[in-house]
Order: structure tokens, then sequence, then C-alpha cells
């Protein structure tokens, strides 16, 4: 073997074991330095705004970078004791809720035995108290796991702070290690941004404004508990195929139950209008983008959130998608791919 060939081997030998143990000394963070990316690009275009009035990219990116601390800690601050409050209230009041009698009116038959009748029963009250138990373990886990929770937050903030500072330094210095000709390398980063703004402003965004909707219909109507079942609402709204149906048509049918009829009434209507942005709004939206189908969405989303928590809801169809770019431009055909269809002209 001469030396040259040592040299190569010796070299990627070493590279790929900084790699992997880079891998592993990252591995904690990789979800924070993730977010951190992802947020930098939704709030690229209004650094680009900022830098050219002010003249200073480091500026606007602190500048930006405050904004966002704030927006997130002060609702964060005092929306968290009322939500927590109410979550309680919620899983008191489900345990108390009698979910037998309105099934016994809509499907007489499931009660004609009493076996049937108690195995229904508790399927049923099993079924709502995991929901809620859930929901209360979800909210102790932030408790107490706060400092690292706050570690995380400062690893995207900095991540965010430096990819919107540096951003196009990033992207040259990844161009330059990627092994790909310069029109492919053009075509990745267009797919790239394309499917991001896909998936964060017509999936997620619109998501959320689908839960708000809802929630307008909870605090006019006097929902109880309204702030939470928002919340809920908004991240229903965000998984598409579910959407925000699952939150308020049992509140619809508990009203119902507790005979308050005219806020059952007037829920259904924002919830139907809710529910109609999933067939409307939000294709029109994506429509010069290139939009990824609703499959690959769903299936990140539940992934991701099994395997990462709430954030995952975000992160994991960006993953699929992203794998599904680096796919398309393997296959370099003309004809669409079933999985992303191409930007409408």
């Amino acid at each position: 073997m001469d030396e040259t060939s040592y040299n190569k081997i010796s070299s990627s030998i070493l590279l790929g074991v900084l790699v992997v143990l880079a891998f592993f000394l990252l591995k904690p963070l990789l979800l924070a330095i993730f977010l951190g990316l992802v947020l930098a690009f939704v709030f690229s275009p209004l650094h680009r705004k900022l830098s050219a009035w002010i003249h200073s990219k480091a500026f606007s990116s602190a500048i930006i970078s405050i904004l966002l601390i704030l927006l997130i800690i002060i609702p964060l601050w005092f929306l968290t004791p009322i939500l927590l409050n109410q979550s309680i209230k919620i899983y008191v009041a489900s345990q108390e809720l009698d979910l037998v009698t309105p099934m016994k009116a809509i499907f007489p038959a499931l009660f004609t035995s009493e076996m049937i009748s108690n195995e229904v029963t508790n399927v049923l009250y099993s079924f709502v108290t995991k929901i809620t138990n859930a929901t209360m373990t979800g909210f102790s886990k932030i408790l107490l796991n706060f400092p690292t929770l706050l570690l995380e937050f400062l690893v995207t903030m900095f991540v965010f702070f430096f990819t919107l500072k540096d951003g196009e330094k990033l992207t040259k210095y990844i161009q330059s290690l990627l092994p790909f000709p310069k029109e492919v390398e053009k075509k990745l980063f267009k797919s790239t941004a394309d499917i991001t703004s896909s998936v964060l402003y017509g999936q997620i965004a619109i998501g959320i404004v689908q839960g708000l909707i809802a929630g307008i219909g909870f605090f006019i109507f006097g929902a109880p508990n309204a702030l939470f079942l928002t919340l809920l609402a908004a991240i229903a709204g965000i998984f598409p195929i579910i959407g925000t149906a699952v939150i308020w048509l049992p509140v619809v049918v508990f009203l119902f139950i507790k005979g308050n009829i005219s806020a059952a009434i007037g829920i259904s209507i924002f919830g139907i209008l809710s529910s109609l942005m999933e067939n409307t709004v939000k294709p029109a939206f994506v429509a010069k983008r290139t939009n990824v189908n609703s499959a690959v969405i769903l299936l990140g989303m539940i992934g991701g959130l099994m395997l990462f928590g709430i954030l995952g809801i975000i992160l994991g169809p960006l993953i699929l998608a992203y794998l599904l770019i680096v796919l398309e431009v393997y296959r370099d055909k003309r004809i669409p791919g079933v999985l992303i269809e191409p930007e409408k002209k």
C-alpha cells in the first residue's frame, strides 16, 4: 500500500470515528439544534427585511431573538398556571361524567346484556381516564424536567441567533460538503425550502388557526375550561385528517348532555368553520408550494410525537419530507412523485 492510499484510509477512519463521537456528544441536543434551525427558517424573511433597514445582520438577529424569547416566555409565565388548573378540573369532571346514559340512548343494542353493558362502560371510562391522565402526566413532566428544558431552550436560541446571523455562510458551507453537481444542489435547496414552507405554514400554522377558531366558540359560548380546550384544539388542528373535530365534538356532546343546547349549537358552528379550513383555506395556501402528501405528514407527526414528544409534531414530517426530497433528486424523473407533488404554476 502506497503512502497516498494509506493517508486516505487513515483520514477516512479518523473522520468516521470523529463523526460517531460528535453524534453521541450532540445526541441529547439534536432536537434543540434542529428546532433552532427550523425557527431560523421561519424568521429569515423578517430578518432579511430588518437587516436591510438597520444594515446589521448581528443586531437584527439579536432583536429578533429577544422578541422571540419574550414571545415564548411571557405567555408561558401567565398561561401555564391557568392551563394546569383547567387540566385538573377536566380530569375531575371526566371522572364524574355520566357516559352511559347517552350511549344507551344512541346505541341501545349494546346495552341489552348486563355483561356487555358493564364491559362497554369500563372501556369508555378507561379511555377517558387514560386521555386525561396522559395530559396531567405531560404537564407534570414539564415541571419536573424544567432545568433540562431550560438548557435545551438556551441551545435552541443560540442556534437560532447564529443561523439567522450567518445563514448565508452556513448554506454555502453545506453546499461545499454535498457530493452533487451545482444544478442538483440548487434543486435540492429549493425543494427543501418549498417543503419546509408547505409543512410549517400550510399544515402547522393553519392548523393552529383552526384551533383558535374553535377556541373562539369555546370562549363566546362559555365552554368550561375554554383555554385548555383551545390548546388541545390547536394541537389537534395541526394533524391532517384528524383535525379539531376530535375536540369540539365531545364538547358539543357534553353540553347537550348537560342541557345547554344553545351553547352546543354555537360551538358546533365555530367547529364546522374550523374544520372547513382543512379542505378550503389550507389547499389554497399551499397551492403554489411543493405539496407533501397528507399521509406523509400524518405518519411523520405521529412517529415524531412518539419519538420526540410534542416537538415531534413539527420535526417528524420535516424529517420524512427531507428524506423524500433526496429520493426525488436520485430519481431525477420528470414524472411527479406520488408522495411529493411539484409546485403549481
